[in-house]
């Protein structure tokens, strides 16, 4: 009988706004109990800091260039998350599974960089860490991403949630996971699929004192400028990285929002998000008439506008529902993700598919530091 352990999964999101802790326990296969969930919120510097460094990172080399903001931004990270970690009082048994704040991601380039000190977390704790998740994967040819599929697997199965499904995961990017088989993890098939948050965020961001649209209600008070939005999709359907199967938040921007009031930008942006994510659906699950329900995770599902728009772009229509109604905690999930990706980690089990994220072979992952 597989032992259970105790892991702390520390999850940044694109969103950049603070962090989400939650603490499981579970064999790392097929069981699965929360303890912990909580959310700690960064300081107002801290969260300019990393978008004003993500705005400028587009590449390998102005990674390099901002080195000392990198490391800087990446020590008082990383000492957030320690204070975290002692404020939780989790046992000297413990596994950190310290996932970080993703500055920059580019499979093709095979870099996927978190903000976070794996060492420095293991001397301020006195903890074992596991740490830089995506690295295994992208030199196994894969994307580095998205990591949650094989947790995504576990729940539904836990939850005895009815098979074939689809989850959504509307981060910063949404994505996929189709989980059609109850033992099979190498069935599992996932993908990104389109902006979540982040053109949105990044609008409200930049023109307003918020950091998001709550509830959608900016979008659901503006008008959508048809002109820019049929721009935005004549541009989207014909960008260089069509065949790129793991996005970054640096492969969309605001530019062509140029302009437009704050509510009308967030309605442009918001239908713009929705009919993409729609229209990758309907493609996606095309194959998959079978699937009957759509289960929607992340902070976009908060946002009822989007939702609506998400749902008059999907053809033919499907149920979309919120995985909350499972009594699944949809805001917490990525968290407990890395909690469980720390333990498979420990025990040498791979964390990602062929199908999940392209990479060559099933791939352990998790770079463990002890003392």
């Amino acid at each position: 009988m597989q032992k259970n352990l105790i892991s702390l999964g520390l999850m940044s999101g694109t969103s950049g706004d603070g962090v989400d802790a939650s603490i499981i326990k579970s064999n790392g296969i097929d069981k699965f109990e929360s303890i912990t969930d909580k959310y700690f919120e960064y300081d107002s510097g801290t969260y300019q800091d990393i978008h004003n460094l993500k705005e400028k990172i587009h590449d390998v080399d102005t990674l390099k260039d901002y080195k000392t903001e990198v490391d800087n931004l990446e020590r008082k990270i990383t000492i957030f998350h320690s204070k975290i970690v002692k404020e939780l009082n989790v046992s000297d048994q413990t596994i950190i599974g310290f996932h970080g704040q993703t500055i920059f991601h580019n499979p093709k380039e095979k870099i996927s960089k978190q903000l976070g000190n794996g060492k420095l977390l293991n001397q301020l704790t006195n903890k074992k860490i596991v740490y830089n998740f995506r690295n295994n994967d992208i030199s196994n040819g894969g994307q580095g991403a998205p990591l949650a599929p094989v947790f995504h697997h576990l729940l539904v199965i836990q939850n005895n949630i009815r098979l074939p499904v689809c989850i959504l995961n509307i981060g910063g990017i949404s994505n996929i996971t189709i989980i059609k088989d109850k033992d099979n993890l190498e069935e599992l098939i996932s993908k990104d699929i389109g902006p979540g948050n982040c053109l949105i965020d990044s609008w409200v961001r930049n023109n307003s004192e918020k950091k998001f649209d709550l509830n959608g209600f900016l979008a659901s008070s503006g008008n959508k400028n048809e002109i820019i939005f049929e721009q935005a999709q004549e541009l989207y359907m014909n960008r260089n990285n069509k065949k790129k199967l793991s996005l970054d938040t640096s492969d969309f921007d605001i530019s062509f929002a140029r302009g437009l009031n704050l509510e009308d930008g967030a309605a442009t942006l918001t239908d713009f998000t929705a009919s993409i994510i729609g229209e990758e659906l309907s493609l996606s699950l095309k194959k998959f008439k079978e699937i009957k329900n759509i289960l929607i995770c992340g902070g976009g599902r908060k946002n009822k506008t989007l939702i609506d728009k998400i749902k008059e772009n999907i053809s033919p229509k499907i149920n979309l529902e919120l995985i909350d109604k499972y009594k699944i905690d949809g805001d917490f999930i990525e968290s407990q993700a890395f909690a469980f990706l720390a333990i498979r980690s420990i025990l040498k089990f791979p964390i990602s598919y062929p199908g999940t994220t392209g990479c060559n072979f099933p791939s352990k992952g998790g770079e463990i530091i002890e003392n």
